[in-house]
C-alpha cells in the first residue's frame, strides 16, 4: 500500500511492518497505539521504526491512517484509561486531603482547611 508519512511516500505491506517490528520491545503506551502481532505499540514508535524518521516529523494520525489501511487495529487511548477529561469521579478533591491528613496523623479530619 502506498502512503505518505511526513511528506514522503512509502510503499508499506503488512508483512513488511510485521518484519520491521519483530524483536522491537514496545515503549509505554500513553496515547494512540496499534496492535501488531500480540503486542501493542505507540503509533509514534511504529512510525519511527518503519520510516526511520524522527517522530517529530510526522503525526500520529498519519501512522494510524497507514496502519488501519494495512489492516492493523489502532486504539485511541491506553487500555484501562478513564474515558473523558480529568480523573475519574470520586478521585482527589477535598475528601482526599482530609483522608490523607488523618492517615498521616494530622489534625482532626474535619478541622483540616482546604
Amino acid at each position: 500500500m502506498r502512503c505518505v508519512i511526513a511528506r514522503y511516500p512509502f510503499e508499506l505491506t503488512k508483512a513488511g511492518v510485521l518484519a520491521s517490528m519483530k524483536g522491537v520491545r514496545p515503549e509505554l503506551v500513553t496515547g494512540a497505539s496499534v496492535t501488531i502481532g500480540r503486542r501493542r505499540y505507540p503509533v509514534k514508535q511504529v512510525g519511527r521504526v518503519i520510516t526511520r524518521q524522527d517522530p517529530r516529523d510526522f503525526t500520529a494520525g498519519e501512522v494510524v491512517r497507514a496502519m488501519t489501511g494495512l489492516g492493523f487495529t489502532c486504539h485511541d487511548r491506553p487500555e484501562g484509561a478513564p474515558v473523558g477529561v480529568g480523573a475519574p469521579v470520586g478521585v482527589g478533591g477535598p475528601a482526599l486531603v482530609h483522608t490523607t491528613s488523618a492517615l498521616l496523623g494530622g489534625a482532626d479530619a474535619d478541622a483540616v482547611a482546604v
